[in-house]
């Protein structure tokens, strides 16, 4: 049911509603406060039958930045609308009924990794099949599969401002990079289209020491995880064999621009430890890295020559299977467990106690994801068969400074802005829909069809995604890091080219 709102009230009380991010209301009182509440307990199960969730992905727009996609063993894709709230003691199957939006068959076979694109119209699915498959998300209709692995697909990322360009890792120890523009005419045995990889490299993480895991949860040589830097032309690679993070240019995969670990000094004597995730904050400024040593470890792509800024103890990462994430706001870390819980540590104070979430019943919490347009919202799923939502409650001052206040109203129009830090007028409300998002319980629109070369982004998101890449603002910069930080060595072309093959140079080493 919507809210009534009245036809006249201050601004500042507007504002302080909606919080500029549609997140729920939150009560004012003195003093500071932190921590997580359960918001929401979801089953995943299909035809009364549990299953074990594999991985989560809130959608990246502010207008579906609530709905949910959930993987899981059997190969579904389940969708969740996590904007309603329900009491811990509520029954969880029916709660998942509720809100769930629907679900599809996407593989014969686990699926390990989903990553929304084109405005949260279409998802990619990564599976043991050794496939990726496309999909419009408002006809559940398959649009390509991306063929080319030889093993199972862990992960993947798509470009940060060409969604057309993905990069994922593989069991097989390769990565490759693909453009969904560049169809093959052929088509598999179900009628699909194929898409196949316009590069990559073999054997991307191989040591002289690789040894399989205690319990044989990924191959020696497996990617475990990539990720697109915010520089347009990086890539960051992690593997199950050491702690090594290796950055490679798109443009030329001969080698490798960079690489860190943990301990830059020889590893001939150290025991080697996996990596299981890898996560970017919004800006791409911080990289996290969850490794199999039990810690999850922060990295300044700026500076990568010096190693992890921090590191954070205190979970129990025994599988691959085990998550981390860094928020958009790269304020907290949250992070998976195999003692049940999951981990929230803030990332300005490692040596702090990280907040416990202890709601999950059995089984290690794996898969983790952070909501981009609600701060302080994250899921967190297990081997219980079941997926949590938390919100972070945070409690401020009452009493607000003036350069507080200014930084908020700056936020709105400039005209109202104006009034209020001038004569402290009332603000009459003429036209919510120019305030209020679009709350429709099935909010998922028709995509516009991928036509090359032509990007489905619009203006206002572009230059969103523009003004958030430059980390140079944001970070001090040493003239030792300007030598090998990707973002500094790897210089942009001016313009993209129209498919990614356009960046290749000739290498023996490419697929």
């Amino acid at each position: 049911m919507p809210m009534e709102t009245p036809s006249s009230h201050s601004l500042f009380a507007h504002i302080a509603s909606r919080e500029l991010f549609r997140v729920p209301k939150r009560h004012r009182m003195d003093g500071f406060v932190s921590g997580f509440n359960e918001t929401g307990l979801l089953a995943v199960q299909h035809n009364a039958e549990d299953t074990i969730p594999l991985s989560l992905s809130f959608c990246k727009t502010s207008k579906f930045g609530h709905i949910l996609a959930v993987s899981d063993e059997d190969g579904y894709i389940t969708l969740f609308d996590t904007r309603r709230n329900f009491p811990v003691t509520a029954n969880f199957e029916e709660n998942s009924e509720k809100v769930k939006i629907c679900h599809w068959v996407s593989h014969q076979n686990a699926v390990f990794d989903t990553c929304w694109i084109k405005e949260d119209t279409q998802i990619l699915t990564a599976s043991g099949d050794q496939t990726i498959k496309l999909w419009d998300v408002q006809e559940q209709k398959c649009l390509g599969v991306l063929t080319g692995h030889t093993g199972s697909v862990k992960s993947m990322c798509s470009h940060p401002t060409n969604s057309d360009i993905i990069v994922s890792g593989s069991r097989d120890g390769s990565f490759r990079i693909w453009d969904l523009r560049c169809k093959s005419t052929a088509k598999s045995r179900h009628g699909e289209v194929g898409i196949c990889s316009m590069g990559g490299v073999k054997g991307a993480h191989i040591s002289s020491q690789a040894r399989r895991t205690r319990r044989g949860k990924a191959a020696p040589m497996s990617i475990t995880s990539v990720l697109c830097l915010k520089d347009q032309v990086s890539i960051a690679t992690a593997g199950a064999v050491d702690s090594v993070l290796k950055f490679w240019d798109t443009r030329n995969l001969k080698s490798t621009v960079t690489q860190t670990s943990p301990s830059p000094q020889s590893a001939e004597k150290q025991t080697l430890h996996g990596i299981s995730s890898l996560s970017q904050d919004e800006s791409g400024l911080f990289l996290s890295a969850s490794c199999m040593d039990n810690r999850i470890y922060l990295y300044n792509t700026l500076q990568l020559d010096k190693g992890p800024l921090k590191s954070f103890s205190g979970c129990r990462i025994e599988s691959f299977f085990v998550k981390s994430a860094i928020s958009p706001d790269a304020s907290n870390i949250v992070s998976g467990s195999s003692d049940g819980n999951a981990y929230v540590w803030k990332v300005d104070k490692p040596l702090e106690d990280p907040t416990i979430l202890k709601s999950h019943d059995d089984g290690e919490v794996t898969a983790v994801d952070w909501c981009s347009s609600e701060i302080g919202k994250l899921a967190t799923c297990s081997d219980d068969f079941t997926v949590r939502t938390w919100n972070k409650n945070s409690y401020v001052s009452s009493i607000q400074c003036a350069s507080a206040i200014r930084r908020r109203v700056m936020a709105i129009p400039s005209i109202e802005c104006k009034m209020l830090l001038n004569n402290g007028k009332r603000y009459s409300k003429t036209n919510e829909d120019a305030f209020l998002p679009d709350d429709a319980l099935h909010p998922i629109t028709s995509p516009t069809p991928i036509t090359p070369p032509k990007m489905n982004i619009s203006e206002g998101h572009t230059n969103q995604l523009s003004s958030r890449l430059d980390l140079n603002a944001s970070s001090e910069k040493t003239p030792e890091s300007a030598l090998k930080s990707p973002s500094s060595v790897l210089n942009p072309p001016s313009s993209l080219k129209r498919t990614i093959r356009d960046y290749f140079l000739a290498s023996s080493k490419t697929l």
